[in-house]
């Protein structure tokens, strides 16, 4: 029984990663314990001091600290420190409307954190995700005896006893099998299930097969293993800790808001610090300084930005969503649209993952069938009459091919084709036909194979004829598969099928129309020439060879080579199209693959990938060895494809495009590919990928389809110009927000804008129309534009010019126009001073909002284009924005009548002459915009320097 090691254990706690290589009973001797498992003591002992076998997360904050943390931004302090300053001015001087400031400035605040946090607490799913992956119970052997004990109490050393359809626990080494086959996709992304040996088969633990790792699938037999690995120190655990480590890159659209918040801050604080100095010197009222300085920051800060940010993204993914793009961070919507690089998988996404068989190859002659798969008919009567044998052409008709790929199925000769080529393709293979529904199960190669068989013999038959005594598994060193079965005769023949130039190499002599003959070196390079011509077509060439045998075990030589299989996934219709609109927009397409490079070649092409240019093509092996210079060089050409590329080299490949300045958007579908996704700037997952991989994405594709990300950027793009457009509107009115200020301190002027009609303004009249405005469609060359640059700025000078020195001033003149039109009328004169409850100062106050309202309608339909002229865009093409005008206008006119709000804004009735006073201000405002975005169109130098925002 295990050895007691208690006092020692630390030293078995941590894999020391040669567990794989070391005879069987080192590997005992070394974790204390013997076929009869751990005694309790010592399991209790190991557990204390290992920890449990979960996956945990490392420096996990509170609930609480995560909610606080997103009070962090200078906003949040501003608005803080300002209702806190406001409830004090309230307390110290009540009734004067410091109650209503204080309470709605707290709101923002509130509301704001909330949308924050909301996001964040997202993403924690990821290592909930990892976690599923961890069956919660566990056999094991404890003293001799099997107990069945929660999968996190699980220690070094304990016996585990694994069986068909059990998740492996922990991470352990093989010690007895029994047709053990084991499902290693979780980790190694392989679809192939593998069958598992007691012999160290691989100087690669994650290719060995005498190893189990934890969270992979037991798909057949059983078996006996030894824990060596728990927790975070299994391979799944550490690409947990990878994942989580490697933290989310902030998007584009969080750091402009971060940027944006930082500027305008800065610019309050500073009004506010003059704003102060200068009433005090002139007033000498400590109090009332002060609390003028909080209206001069709250006039800066446009309090409702971040929450219509948040809405404007939030009915962007609802679009998305229609399209078949699922995304899960409100932000990274955006960073679609600033993607420069996109890397995406071949196989269904730019293809259709219907794998069908297009052509054969036996011996030396080629079937080709004349009307290839690219030809768009289905098997014909003119197809039957032609073939030779009518029944077998039915039979290939009702196997269900046709679900697998629409296109022309290819029709041959029976005679042609030796009985052992339809038994290789059929049984070295272990894709398995639906029983209930056309179809089959399995890796799509090899389903395309049996399907294949199928339809010229009866694969049931051909399994029971020829049943399977032993395999020897597909893996990405040998690059081949064997299975040895026994004829109807009794004699053995082991069936090969593989990459080509692995099989050719292991084939000494092939199979020709009057029996076999020799292969020499020169014939084997002939045959792996044309096998290269096939590729060049982009199908997927598999060779299959046999040999008779007398002892059951695995055959490296001597074997007779039948023929090459050519297997066609055909591109899907719109992925020509989607490049060529990504190549348009300056977005570089990136395919990897691990198909051949003369197969990713010709898919390429198909697809359009090689129209921007010469293709590059980089091979897994060259990724590895090539210099970080060589890279970075050939990383520059616009069309690149990476083969024979494993999936764990995904994360290399972002890291490599970021390196070089690029926005990167990822996508993939396993659980080893979870770290690239979410190191990418964009992580997208498949909809038929694995639940981790899904997790760690920012977007899920829900058709698996390239086109779908394309819309998706073109989405983004048109996201990030919509923002502007309700950023120049929201800031257009903080200028008649601040100069009341200025002029009150400096001219002595009656207040004409007061805090409490700020806050109406930016919370209730702008909401709703900045909110349209990000509902407005892509102007029409959102997608011909290049990606905007890295260094490109949310707020611009261009922007901030267009609304502080253009439309601002414009709607502070027609507010200052109203204001005094109000104020001379009623007899008032300079350096007057009236009360807040004078009701020619309620009337004038209330003229100035009016004014500014009136003005920002004439805005919100100036902001619906930066470029086209907004008559091109059509009067009801965005009926928000109409809903928006008409909840300006509502709440204008409770303001200004209903006696309730006159007694919260301090406002008064008004004559309706005053309102019509500021349109001919605001029909200005459109004017002058129009005029820009004409000029801009005519290419006018400096207006694009200057105002092109």
């Amino acid at each position: 029984m295990g050895k007691n090691l208690t006092g020692d254990n630390s030293k078995i706690c941590s894999p020391q990663g040669n567990e794989h290589s070391i005879p069987l009973s080192v590997f005992l001797q070394k974790l204390g314990v013997d076929e009869n498992g751990l005694r309790d003591q010592e399991a209790a002992s190991r557990l204390k001091e290992c920890g449990a076998n979960i996956l945990e997360e490392t420096g996990k904050e509170s609930i609480i600290k995560k909610y606080l943390r997103q009070f962090r931004n200078l906003f949040s302090i501003l608005l803080t420190v300002g209702f806190i300053l406001s409830f004090i001015g309230e307390y110290i001087d009540p009734g004067k409307g410091n109650l209503y400031i204080g309470i709605a400035l707290a709101g923002v605040v509130v509301i704001n954190g909330t949308f924050t946090f909301i996001q964040e607490y997202q993403a924690e799913k990821t290592m909930e995700s990892f976690r599923q992956l961890l069956p919660p119970h566990a056999r094991t052997l404890r003293e001799g005896k099997v107990k069945e004990i929660l999968a996190s109490e699980l220690v070094v050393g304990d016996v585990i006893l694994l069986e068909e359809g059990d998740k492996v626990p922990a991470d352990g080494r093989l010690i007895e099998i029994n047709t053990l086959k084991v499902d290693n996709s979780a980790i190694t992304g392989e679809s192939e299930p593998q069958l598992r040996s007691l012999e160290c088969t691989h100087p690669n633990m994650l290719e060995c097969r005498n190893m189990v790792f934890s969270g992979t699938l037991i798909q057949s037999g059983n078996g006996k293993a030894v824990i060596f690995a728990t927790g975070q120190n299994t391979q799944i655990g550490s690409l947990a800790t990878l994942t989580q480590q490697t933290s989310g890159v902030d998007t584009p659209i969080r750091r402009e808001i971060n940027y944006f918040i930082k500027v305008i801050s800065t610019i309050a604080i500073s009004l506010g610090i003059v704003f102060f100095i200068l009433a005090s010197l002139l007033q000498d009222v400590f109090l009332t300084s002060l609390i003028f300085a909080i209206g001069i920051i709250v006039a800066n800060v446009p309090e409702g930005l971040l929450p219509t940010v948040t809405l404007a993204l939030s009915l962007a993914s609802k679009r998305m969503a229609s399209r078949n793009a699922l995304i899960k961070q409100l932000e990274s919507v955006e960073t679609l649209g600033s993607t420069t690089v996109i890397c995406t998988d071949k196989t269904g996404t730019l293809t259709q993952n219907k794998m069908a068989v297009n052509s054969i190859m036996i011996g030396f002659e080629c079937l080709v069938l004349e009307n290839p798969a690219s030809t768009k008919k289905t098997i014909t009567e003119q197809d039957i009459s032609e073939s030779t044998n009518k029944a077998d052409v039915e039979k290939l008709a009702d196997s269900g091919a046709e679900e697998f790929c629409a296109l022309k199925k290819p029709v041959w000769d029976p005679e042609k084709l030796p009985s052992v080529f339809i038994r290789v393709s059929g049984l070295c293979n272990n894709a398995k036909l639906r029983e209930s529904a056309p179809g089959y199960t399995g890796d799509p190669t090899e389903g395309a194979l049996l399907v294949f068989a199928n339809g010229l013999e009866d694969i049931g038959k051909l399994k029971h004829d020829y049943p399977r005594l032993e395999e020897f598994p597909f893996d990405s060193l040998t690059k081949r598969m064997e299975v040895i079965c026994r004829t109807p005769e009794g004699k053995l023949e082991v069936y090969l099928k593989g990459a080509p130039e692995v099989v050719v190499k292991m084939c000494s002599s092939s199979l020709d129309s009057g029996g076999t003959r020799k292969l020499d070196e020169t014939e084997q390079q002939e045959l792996l020439n044309r096998h290269l011509n096939l590729a060049k077509k982009g199908e997927r060439i598999i060779a299959l060879a046999y040999r008779p045998i007398e002892e059951l075990r695995e055959y490296t030589g001597d074997f007779i080579f039948l023929g090459f299989v050519g297997i066609v996934d055909p591109p899907r219709p719109e992925a020509r199209e989607a490049i060529a609109k990504c190549h348009t927009a300056g977005i570089k397409v990136v395919m990897i693959t691990g198909d051949h490079s003369v197969t990713a070649e010709s898919i390429a092409k198909d697809v359009g990938l090689a129209n921007s240019g010469n293709l590059e093509i980089i091979t897994g092996n060259e990724l590895a060895t090539l210099s970080r210079a060589d890279l970075a060089s050939r990383l520059k050409n616009p069309s690149i494809v990476f083969a024979r590329t494993s999936p764990v080299q995904k994360l290399k490949i972002v890291k490599l495009f970021q390196a070089e300045g690029e926005i990167v958007t990822m996508t993939g579908d396993g659980v080893n590919d979870a770290p690239a996704i979410k190191n990418a700037d964009m992580g997208v997952a498949m909809g038929s990928g694995t639940d981790v991989a899904r997790e760690a994405a920012d977007m899920v594709l829900l058709d698996d389809n390239f086109a779908t990300i394309v819309n998706a950027v073109e989405e983004g793009r048109t996201v990030f110009d919509n923002i502007k457009k309700f950023i120049v509107y929201i800031l257009a009115s903080n200028i008649p927000e601040i100069l009341p200020f200025i002029a009150f301190v400096l001219f002595a002027l009656p207040l004409p804008m007061p805090v409490q009609l700020i806050l109406a303004i930016d919370l209730g009249t702008d909401m709703l129309p900045a909110i349209a405005l990000g509902k407005e469609k892509g102007e029409g060359d959102i997608m011909k534009r290049p990606p905007r640059a890295k260094e490109e700025k949310l707020l611009t000078p261009p922007l901030l010019f267009t609304a502080y020195a253009i439309k601002g001033p414009v709607e502070a003149i027609a507010g200052f126009f109203c204001y005094f039109a109000v104020l001379f009328e009623g007899g008032w004169s300079f350096g007057e001073q009236l009360a807040n409850n004078n009701p020619l100062y309620m009337q004038s106050i209330t003229a100035f909002f009016s004014a500014v309202i009136i003005c920002q309608i004439a805005n919100v339909f100036a902001s619906r284009t930066r470029y086209q002229s907004v008559f091109s865009m059509g009067l009801f093409s965005n009926r928000t924005v109409l809903v928006g005008i008409a909840s300006e206008l509502l709440i204008l006119a409770f303001i200004i009548w209903n006696p309730s709000a006159n007694l919260i804004f301090n406002t008064s009735p008004l004559d309706l002459r005053y309102l019509l006073i500021a349109v001919p201000f605001a029909i200005l405002l459109l004017g002058i915009d129009e005029l820009r975005k004409y000029l801009l169109r005519k290419n006018v130098i400096w207006v694009t320097r200057y105002l092109k925002w």
